[in-house]
């Protein structure tokens, strides 16, 4: 990837975590780390990997994403908004009556999402049954699932990665979110997952760990699961919870934060600030 790639890349990733901050700012609290923290991940994905098409979100051979960790939907839907799936100004209107924007993922009311969820471990599943039945129909696209760390304490995330190896889900990319906090602690503490790179190898996927927040490692890591082949790939992404605000990356619990409007304003001035150097630097 050459520097000017790189920096478009980051600096779509700098956009996604403003608009997250927006949605945040206007209720005055939310899953602001697990948000951040995949904001690379989401520019990348969308920006060189995904064919998607904003005015017809349902086209059937697209590429699809199921946030398995649908608390992040902060993230994904400062994505959409970003892309033109809807306005930018419905941001605010974050958990709020009638929204259409509700605090976790939900297919049926958000242009874009591809999959409801917000029960941890399902989407994997859910994950898992929208591949094989994409390669029934002969399409040749791709579905993405991110998982968070802390998630991975379910059963089912397993059960299901036990089906996709089984039935050979070349077509699936498991996104693993490894920020090592989950809601009510330090991962290692609340129960260690050992070493996941050698869990889904030993489950039959094409593994690999990367710097999850570097959007030239992940680049690289997604362009190697165009190769097809017999086995589902996993990313083991290890990546900074709160990623991009520094005062929210040193937060002992930082998965769900309270602020009022002037420390929001002040998260969020910063990331503008860091968005404007960039541009000056293009």
């Amino acid at each position: 990837m050459d520097a000017a790639k790189k920096q478009e890349l980051e600096r779509f990733a700098l956009q996604i975590r403003i608009g997250a901050l927006e949605q945040f700012k206007s209720r005055g609290f939310g899953h602001v780390g697990g948000s951040l923290s995949v904001a690379d991940l989401l520019s990348v994905l969308y920006k060189t990997q995904m064919t998607i098409d904003p005015k017809d979100p349902r086209k059937p051979d697209r590429d699809k994403l199921v946030c398995s960790k649908g608390h992040a939907g902060p993230a994904i839907y400062s994505t959409l908004a970003l892309l033109g799936y809807f306005p930018y100004e419905v941001l605010k209107t974050l958990n709020q009556p009638g929204t259409t924007l509700p605090s976790h993922c939900d297919r049926n009311k958000t242009p874009g999402v591809d999959m409801t969820t917000g029960s941890l471990g399902q989407g994997t599943s859910l994950a898992c049954g929208m591949a094989l039945g994409d390669r029934i129909k002969g399409r040749k696209n791709r579905v993405f699932l991110i998982v968070g760390d802390g998630e991975a304490d379910e059963g089912q995330v397993w059960e299901a990665c036990m089906f996709a190896s089984a039935k050979k889900l070349s077509n699936l990319v498991l996104l693993l979110d490894y920020n090592k906090k989950q809601l009510d602690g330090p991962v290692k503490e609340i129960l260690d997952p050992l070493d996941f790179e050698a869990k889904f190898k030993a489950f039959g996927f094409d593994t690999v760990t990367i710097d999850g927040n570097d959007a030239a490692a992940l680049y690289d890591a997604l362009e190697r699961t165009k190769k097809g082949g017999d086995k589902p790939f996993a990313i083991v992404l290890d990546t900074i919870k709160g990623k991009g605000v520094e005062e929210i990356e040193n937060m002992a619990a930082n998965h769900s934060v309270t602020a009022d409007t002037q420390q929001w304003d002040v998260w969020q001035k910063g990331l503008i600030a860091k968005l404007e150097n960039e541009e000056g630097i293009a």
